[in-house]
Protein backbone atom coordinates (compact mmCIF):
# COMPACT_ATOMS: atom_id res chain seq x y z
CA UNK A 1 0.00 0.00 0.00
CA UNK A 2 1.25 3.15 -0.69
CA UNK A 3 1.88 6.00 1.88
CA UNK A 4 2.06 8.54 -0.62
CA UNK A 5 -0.48 11.82 -0.09
CA UNK A 6 -1.19 13.76 -2.13
CA UNK A 7 -2.77 16.24 -0.46
CA UNK A 8 0.40 16.82 2.09
CA UNK A 9 2.06 19.06 -0.60
CA UNK A 10 5.55 18.66 1.45
CA UNK A 11 5.20 14.96 0.10
CA UNK A 12 3.77 15.72 -3.21
CA UNK A 13 6.69 18.20 -3.92
CA UNK A 14 9.18 15.63 -3.25
CA UNK A 15 7.86 12.96 -5.39
CA UNK A 16 7.57 15.14 -8.05
CA UNK A 17 11.13 16.61 -7.73
CA UNK A 18 11.95 12.49 -7.30
CA UNK A 19 10.32 11.39 -10.72
CA UNK A 20 11.34 13.89 -12.49
CA UNK A 21 7.65 15.50 -12.82
CA UNK A 22 9.33 19.25 -12.07
CA UNK A 23 12.49 20.62 -12.32
CA UNK A 24 15.25 20.43 -9.42
CA UNK A 25 14.41 23.46 -7.24
CA UNK A 26 11.72 24.09 -9.18
CA UNK A 27 8.59 25.50 -7.07
CA UNK A 28 5.01 24.85 -7.40
CA UNK A 29 1.98 25.76 -5.70
CA UNK A 30 -0.40 22.87 -4.39
CA UNK A 31 -3.61 23.63 -3.60
CA UNK A 32 -6.39 20.32 -2.68
CA UNK A 33 -9.26 20.45 -4.73
CA UNK A 34 -12.93 19.09 -2.93
CA UNK A 35 -15.19 17.16 -4.81
CA UNK A 36 -15.73 13.41 -5.05
CA UNK A 37 -15.82 11.12 -2.48
CA UNK A 38 -13.62 8.00 -4.52
CA UNK A 39 -10.25 10.08 -4.79
CA UNK A 40 -7.51 12.48 -3.59
CA UNK A 41 -7.37 14.93 -5.73
CA UNK A 42 -4.94 18.74 -5.86
CA UNK A 43 -4.44 21.49 -8.48
CA UNK A 44 -0.58 21.78 -9.17
CA UNK A 45 0.09 25.08 -10.54
CA UNK A 46 4.13 25.52 -11.72
CA UNK A 47 5.81 29.00 -12.26
CA UNK A 48 5.47 28.70 -16.19
CA UNK A 49 1.82 29.07 -16.09
CA UNK A 50 1.08 25.22 -16.95
CA UNK A 51 -1.33 23.61 -14.41
CA UNK A 52 -2.18 19.93 -13.80
CA UNK A 53 -4.72 18.30 -11.44
CA UNK A 54 -3.41 15.31 -9.69
CA UNK A 55 -5.41 12.35 -8.74
CA UNK A 56 -5.35 9.83 -6.34
CA UNK A 57 -7.70 6.53 -5.91
CA UNK A 58 -8.32 5.78 -2.45
CA UNK A 59 -9.51 2.46 -1.29
CA UNK A 60 -12.19 3.49 1.27
CA UNK A 61 -14.03 6.18 -0.27
CA UNK A 62 -15.19 9.36 1.62
CA UNK A 63 -19.02 8.54 2.69
CA UNK A 64 -20.83 7.58 5.43
CA UNK A 65 -21.50 4.10 5.41
CA UNK A 66 -18.49 1.37 4.44
CA UNK A 67 -17.32 1.65 0.41
CA UNK A 68 -14.47 0.26 -1.01
CA UNK A 69 -13.46 -0.17 -4.19
CA UNK A 70 -9.57 -1.03 -5.39
CA UNK A 71 -7.41 2.29 -6.42
CA UNK A 72 -6.53 0.08 -9.52
CA UNK A 73 -9.51 2.16 -10.99
CA UNK A 74 -7.43 5.14 -11.79
CA UNK A 75 -5.64 3.40 -14.26
CA UNK A 76 -8.89 2.39 -15.60
CA UNK A 77 -9.46 6.50 -15.63
CA UNK A 78 -6.17 6.99 -17.47
CA UNK A 79 -7.56 4.65 -20.63
CA UNK A 80 -10.98 6.06 -20.34
CA UNK A 81 -9.65 9.29 -21.24
CA UNK A 82 -7.05 7.96 -24.11
CA UNK A 83 -10.32 6.27 -25.71
CA UNK A 84 -12.25 9.32 -25.16
CA UNK A 85 -9.79 11.57 -26.39
CA UNK A 86 -10.20 9.52 -30.09
CA UNK A 87 -14.13 9.51 -30.08
CA UNK A 88 -15.23 12.95 -29.01
CA UNK A 89 -13.84 16.57 -30.50
CA UNK A 90 -10.59 17.74 -28.99
CA UNK A 91 -10.46 19.90 -25.38
CA UNK A 92 -13.88 17.22 -24.20
CA UNK A 93 -11.70 15.90 -21.85
CA UNK A 94 -8.21 16.84 -20.06
CA UNK A 95 -4.90 16.11 -21.67
CA UNK A 96 -2.79 12.84 -19.84
CA UNK A 97 0.29 13.98 -18.58
CA UNK A 98 1.55 11.20 -16.27
CA UNK A 99 0.45 8.25 -14.76
CA UNK A 100 2.14 6.40 -11.89
CA UNK A 101 1.07 2.77 -11.34
CA UNK A 102 2.75 2.09 -7.97
CA UNK A 103 1.53 5.01 -6.29
CA UNK A 104 -2.14 4.93 -8.08
CA UNK A 105 -1.60 8.39 -9.60
CA UNK A 106 -3.46 10.25 -12.69
CA UNK A 107 -2.39 13.68 -13.61
CA UNK A 108 -3.82 15.73 -16.48
CA UNK A 109 -3.88 19.14 -18.05
CA UNK A 110 -5.67 21.40 -15.63
CA UNK A 111 -8.99 23.29 -17.21
CA UNK A 112 -8.03 26.90 -17.69
CA UNK A 113 -9.54 29.51 -15.87
CA UNK A 114 -12.20 30.84 -15.61
CA UNK A 115 -14.36 27.76 -15.21
CA UNK A 116 -17.60 26.69 -13.15
CA UNK A 117 -18.53 23.17 -12.23
CA UNK A 118 -21.84 22.73 -14.02
CA UNK A 119 -23.34 21.60 -10.76
CA UNK A 120 -22.75 24.50 -8.79
CA UNK A 121 -24.13 26.18 -12.07
CA UNK A 122 -27.23 24.38 -12.00
CA UNK A 123 -28.09 24.35 -8.17
CA UNK A 124 -27.40 28.04 -8.40
CA UNK A 125 -30.14 28.16 -10.91
CA UNK A 126 -28.02 28.89 -13.61
CA UNK A 127 -29.37 27.19 -16.59
CA UNK A 128 -28.82 27.26 -20.21
CA UNK A 129 -30.35 24.83 -22.69
CA UNK A 130 -27.22 24.92 -25.02
CA UNK A 131 -25.09 23.17 -22.14
CA UNK A 132 -27.76 20.81 -21.73
CA UNK A 133 -27.33 20.11 -25.30
CA UNK A 134 -23.96 19.58 -25.64
CA UNK A 135 -24.05 17.76 -22.42
CA UNK A 136 -26.58 15.22 -24.66
CA UNK A 137 -24.63 15.59 -27.59
CA UNK A 138 -21.18 14.25 -25.76
CA UNK A 139 -23.19 11.46 -24.57
CA UNK A 140 -24.62 10.50 -27.81
CA UNK A 141 -21.40 10.63 -29.90
CA UNK A 142 -19.45 8.52 -26.86
CA UNK A 143 -22.56 5.65 -27.30
CA UNK A 144 -22.62 5.95 -31.67
CA UNK A 145 -19.06 6.01 -32.24
CA UNK A 146 -17.54 3.84 -29.20
CA UNK A 147 -20.82 1.27 -31.23
CA UNK A 148 -19.12 1.77 -34.58
CA UNK A 149 -15.48 0.40 -32.98
CA UNK A 150 -16.67 -2.23 -30.80
CA UNK A 151 -14.33 -4.68 -32.51
CA UNK A 152 -11.70 -2.47 -30.77
CA UNK A 153 -13.23 -1.51 -27.76
CA UNK A 154 -15.44 -4.23 -26.38
CA UNK A 155 -12.52 -6.60 -25.21
CA UNK A 156 -10.25 -3.47 -23.96
CA UNK A 157 -12.95 -2.12 -21.56
CA UNK A 158 -14.46 -5.36 -20.84
CA UNK A 159 -13.64 -5.44 -17.07
CA UNK A 160 -16.75 -4.50 -15.00
CA UNK A 161 -15.34 -4.86 -11.78
CA UNK A 162 -15.70 -1.16 -10.91
CA UNK A 163 -18.40 -0.91 -12.51
CA UNK A 164 -19.43 -3.26 -9.98
CA UNK A 165 -18.27 -1.73 -6.89
CA UNK A 166 -18.72 2.01 -7.56
CA UNK A 167 -22.23 1.79 -9.30
CA UNK A 168 -24.10 -1.61 -9.08
CA UNK A 169 -23.60 -2.40 -5.69
CA UNK A 170 -23.80 1.09 -4.10
CA UNK A 171 -26.85 2.30 -6.69
CA UNK A 172 -29.00 -0.74 -7.12
CA UNK A 173 -27.92 -3.46 -4.50
CA UNK A 174 -27.66 -1.58 -1.92
CA UNK A 175 -30.87 0.58 -2.17
CA UNK A 176 -32.60 -2.16 -2.73
CA UNK A 177 -31.93 -4.09 0.95
CA UNK A 178 -33.46 -0.54 1.97
CA UNK A 179 -36.53 -1.66 0.41
CA UNK A 180 -37.64 -4.75 0.05
CA UNK A 181 -40.86 -4.08 -2.64
CA UNK A 182 -38.43 -2.55 -4.83
CA UNK A 183 -35.97 -5.89 -5.06
CA UNK A 184 -37.78 -7.90 -7.69
CA UNK A 185 -37.28 -4.71 -9.84
CA UNK A 186 -33.62 -4.01 -8.98
CA UNK A 187 -32.92 -7.75 -9.07
CA UNK A 188 -34.57 -7.62 -12.69
CA UNK A 189 -32.68 -4.63 -14.14
CA UNK A 190 -29.15 -5.61 -12.52
CA UNK A 191 -29.43 -9.10 -14.39
CA UNK A 192 -30.46 -6.90 -17.27
CA UNK A 193 -27.94 -4.56 -17.09
CA UNK A 194 -25.27 -7.28 -17.20
CA UNK A 195 -26.40 -8.93 -20.32
CA UNK A 196 -25.88 -6.21 -22.17
CA UNK A 197 -22.32 -5.34 -24.33
CA UNK A 198 -23.30 -2.26 -26.64
CA UNK A 199 -20.99 0.68 -25.87
CA UNK A 200 -18.39 2.50 -24.23
CA UNK A 201 -20.58 3.37 -20.93
CA UNK A 202 -18.96 6.09 -18.85
CA UNK A 203 -20.45 5.35 -15.44
CA UNK A 204 -20.42 8.82 -13.98
CA UNK A 205 -22.24 10.94 -16.55
CA UNK A 206 -23.37 14.06 -13.88
CA UNK A 207 -23.00 17.47 -14.02
CA UNK A 208 -20.49 17.20 -11.39
CA UNK A 209 -18.09 15.84 -13.44
CA UNK A 210 -18.40 18.61 -15.82
CA UNK A 211 -16.61 21.66 -15.88
CA UNK A 212 -17.91 24.86 -17.96
CA UNK A 213 -14.95 26.94 -20.13
CA UNK A 214 -15.78 29.45 -22.68
CA UNK A 215 -19.14 27.96 -22.48
CA UNK A 216 -17.77 24.71 -23.51
CA UNK A 217 -18.36 21.89 -21.31
CA UNK A 218 -15.59 19.56 -20.47
CA UNK A 219 -15.90 16.37 -18.90
CA UNK A 220 -13.98 14.49 -16.35
CA UNK A 221 -13.87 11.14 -13.94
CA UNK A 222 -13.88 8.42 -16.45
CA UNK A 223 -12.88 5.86 -13.53
CA UNK A 224 -15.84 3.42 -14.08
CA UNK A 225 -15.97 3.51 -17.85
CA UNK A 226 -16.87 0.03 -19.57
CA UNK A 227 -17.71 -1.83 -21.95
CA UNK A 228 -22.18 -2.12 -21.74
CA UNK A 229 -25.14 -1.00 -21.06
CA UNK A 230 -25.35 2.53 -22.41
CA UNK A 231 -28.90 3.24 -20.94
CA UNK A 232 -27.31 2.87 -17.86
CA UNK A 233 -25.45 6.34 -18.54
CA UNK A 234 -29.33 8.10 -19.46
CA UNK A 235 -30.68 6.94 -16.05
CA UNK A 236 -27.68 8.37 -14.34
CA UNK A 237 -27.76 11.52 -16.09
CA UNK A 238 -31.30 12.02 -15.96
CA UNK A 239 -31.81 11.65 -12.52
CA UNK A 240 -29.77 14.63 -11.93
CA UNK A 241 -31.63 16.64 -14.01
CA UNK A 242 -35.04 15.68 -12.49
CA UNK A 243 -33.44 15.54 -9.02
CA UNK A 244 -32.65 19.31 -9.72
CA UNK A 245 -35.82 20.11 -11.27
CA UNK A 246 -37.46 18.76 -7.81
CA UNK A 247 -35.04 21.30 -5.54
CA UNK A 248 -34.43 24.79 -7.61
CA UNK A 249 -38.44 25.22 -7.68
CA UNK A 250 -38.51 29.02 -9.38
CA UNK A 251 -36.78 27.42 -12.14
CA UNK A 252 -38.97 23.71 -12.41
CA UNK A 253 -40.20 24.53 -15.67
CA UNK A 254 -36.98 24.85 -17.44
CA UNK A 255 -35.55 22.06 -15.57
CA UNK A 256 -38.53 20.34 -17.37
CA UNK A 257 -37.70 21.26 -21.07
CA UNK A 258 -33.43 20.59 -20.53
CA UNK A 259 -34.84 17.26 -19.58
CA UNK A 260 -37.14 16.56 -22.83
CA UNK A 261 -34.29 18.52 -25.06
CA UNK A 262 -31.59 16.66 -23.32
CA UNK A 263 -33.48 13.13 -24.97
CA UNK A 264 -34.10 14.65 -28.11
CA UNK A 265 -30.40 15.89 -28.76
CA UNK A 266 -29.07 12.68 -27.76
CA UNK A 267 -31.29 10.64 -29.73
CA UNK A 268 -30.07 12.81 -32.85
CA UNK A 269 -26.52 12.27 -31.93
CA UNK A 270 -26.56 8.59 -31.96
CA UNK A 271 -29.00 8.13 -34.73
CA UNK A 272 -29.50 4.60 -35.50
CA UNK A 273 -31.43 3.05 -32.33
CA UNK A 274 -32.99 -0.23 -34.81
CA UNK A 275 -29.36 -1.50 -33.03
CA UNK A 276 -30.37 -0.93 -29.62
CA UNK A 277 -33.55 -3.12 -28.76
CA UNK A 278 -35.02 -1.92 -26.11
CA UNK A 279 -33.03 0.72 -24.90
CA UNK A 280 -35.89 3.80 -24.31
CA UNK A 281 -37.85 1.26 -22.08
CA UNK A 282 -34.54 0.00 -20.19
CA UNK A 283 -32.94 3.88 -19.82
CA UNK A 284 -36.43 4.64 -17.96
CA UNK A 285 -35.67 1.76 -15.55
CA UNK A 286 -32.20 3.04 -14.67
CA UNK A 287 -33.77 6.49 -14.07
CA UNK A 288 -36.41 4.71 -11.60
CA UNK A 289 -32.97 2.76 -9.92
CA UNK A 290 -30.96 5.68 -9.80
CA UNK A 291 -33.56 8.48 -8.78
CA UNK A 292 -34.32 6.06 -6.04
CA UNK A 293 -30.56 5.11 -5.49
CA UNK A 294 -29.97 9.22 -4.78
CA UNK A 295 -32.22 8.80 -1.40
CA UNK A 296 -31.80 6.04 -0.23
CA UNK A 297 -28.30 4.42 -1.45
CA UNK A 298 -25.08 4.79 -0.51
CA UNK A 299 -24.28 8.30 -2.20
CA UNK A 300 -27.54 10.36 -1.71
CA UNK A 301 -27.85 13.65 -2.89
CA UNK A 302 -26.46 16.16 -0.48
CA UNK A 303 -28.89 18.67 -1.78
CA UNK A 304 -32.20 17.54 -1.22
CA UNK A 305 -34.50 18.00 1.60
CA UNK A 306 -35.98 15.66 4.10
CA UNK A 307 -39.28 16.58 2.39
CA UNK A 308 -37.72 16.45 -0.87
CA UNK A 309 -36.36 13.16 -0.43
CA UNK A 310 -39.66 11.24 1.11
CA UNK A 311 -41.39 12.79 -2.35
CA UNK A 312 -38.83 11.54 -4.50
CA UNK A 313 -39.48 8.15 -2.72
CA UNK A 314 -42.47 7.90 -2.60
CA UNK A 315 -43.13 8.89 -6.46
CA UNK A 316 -40.20 6.81 -8.10
CA UNK A 317 -41.49 3.58 -5.69
CA UNK A 318 -45.05 3.96 -7.20
CA UNK A 319 -43.66 4.20 -10.91
CA UNK A 320 -41.27 1.27 -10.19
CA UNK A 321 -44.46 -0.87 -10.23
CA UNK A 322 -45.06 0.18 -13.48
CA UNK A 323 -42.93 2.03 -15.28
CA UNK A 324 -43.76 4.58 -17.89
CA UNK A 325 -42.51 3.24 -22.03
CA UNK A 326 -40.99 6.36 -22.83
CA UNK A 327 -38.53 9.01 -21.22
CA UNK A 328 -41.16 12.10 -22.53
CA UNK A 329 -43.89 9.88 -20.66
CA UNK A 330 -41.59 9.38 -17.44
CA UNK A 331 -40.66 13.30 -17.40
CA UNK A 332 -44.05 14.30 -17.74
CA UNK A 333 -45.35 12.01 -14.65
CA UNK A 334 -42.37 13.11 -12.82
CA UNK A 335 -43.04 16.69 -13.46
CA UNK A 336 -46.91 16.29 -12.50
CA UNK A 337 -45.94 14.79 -9.47
CA UNK A 338 -43.88 17.98 -8.10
Amino acid sequence: MTTLDIEEPAQLRIYLHQHNHIAAGEEVTITPLAGGVSNRTVLVERPSGEAWVIKQALEKLRVRVDWFSSPQRIHREAAGIRALSALLPPGSVPRPIFEDHEHHLLAMDAVPQPHANWKAMLLAGDLHLDHVEQFARILGTIHRRSHERREQLASSFGDRSFFETLRLEPYYSYTASQHPMAQPFYAALLAETRAQSLALVHGDYSPKNILVHADRLVLLDHEVIHWGDPAFDMGFSFTHLLSKARHVAALRPIFIEGAERYWQIYVDAVGDFSLWDGYEPRAVRHTLACLLARVDGRSPLEYLSADERTRQRALTLALMAEPPATLPQLIQTFAQGL
